[in-house]
């Protein structure tokens, strides 16, 4: 029993470190961009947009479908740095342990 003692404490203390990691990906900010910079969307490492700045040259309402394509690949690059510092983060939180394909921290 006094190995079950020890794996109930481990899983507390791992669901308190997974708290403490989800506050800190709230406050970690990314930044993607596109078109060298002209277009730069900033997000949470949990995917929540903080900002969005794009250059005055790329306004032309004549052409808004380029401004479009370049705001979401600009978010897609956040994302995926997101993304990235979201499976560091958890990935140092499990010591590195191999989740099954398909499957995210946290659940």
């Amino acid at each position: 029993m006094k190995n079950l003692g020890n794996l109930m404490k481990q899983a507390k203390a791992m669901q308190e470190n997974m708290e403490k990691a989800q506050a800190e990906l709230e406050t970690l900010e990314v930044e993607g961009e596109s078109a060298a910079g002209m277009v730069r969307v900033t997000l949470n490492a949990k995917g929540r947009m903080r900002g969005l700045k794009i250059d005055p040259s790329l306004v032309d309402p004549s052409d808004t479908e380029m401004l479009e394509d370049l705001i979401t690949a600009a978010h897609n690059d956040a994302r995926t740095k997101a993304e990235a510092a979201t499976q560091e983060k958890m990935s140092a939180l499990t010591g590195g342990l191999e989740l099954p394909p398909g499957m995210k921290l946290p659940f």
